[in-house]
């Protein structure tokens, strides 16, 4: 089943199951699936839809990030509620373990020999996560791992 199908189903279950916060953010989901359809002409892939679900979810988690700085706990846990909900149509998560086998895989591909070249780096771990790890995640753990390197 497609993505976009799968997002129809669960949207129509949610109406009728009365799962308020789930058709929320499905309903936003849709909208913004239904837009960029628009201004593409055509349907989209799972991967275009999934690049969606992804910037929603950064966008929560900053927002949580928000929230907790200001004490306003309430609206931090419904915006991690409104997270597991689009999580759940993303490809699961590597761990930091896994992330960390992956960009020592890469260093040794690229040869690199510290900061300097964090940007191959990075590309090369991207490409081999394809957005089953954070971008945030991945550039810490390989300055990490750089940083180590440049200083033996």
């Amino acid at each position: 089943m497609q993505l976009s199908e799968k997002l129809s189903d669960d949207f129509k279950t949610a109406l009728k199951s009365g799962d308020k916060n789930k058709v929320s953010i499905l309903r936003i989901i849709k909208a913004a699936v239904k837009n960029r359809e628009i201004e593409k002409g055509s349907a989209l892939t799972d991967e275009e839809i999934c690049a969606i679900f992804k910037s929603f979810v950064k966008r929560a988690n900053e927002s949580i990030e928000q929230f907790s700085k200001a004490g306003r706990t309430e609206l931090a846990e419904k915006e991690k509620q409104e997270v597991a909900i689009m999580q759940s149509y993303l490809p699961q998560q590597l761990d930091a373990d896994e992330i960390r086998n992956l960009i020592k895989k890469a260093i040794k591909e690229v040869e690199a020999a510290g900061l300097k070249d964090m940007g191959k780096v990075m590309k090369a771990v991207m490409l081999k996560t394809k957005g089953q790890a954070d971008g945030k995640l991945v550039n810490n753990l390989v300055k990490e791992i750089l940083e180590t390197i440049s200083a033996a």
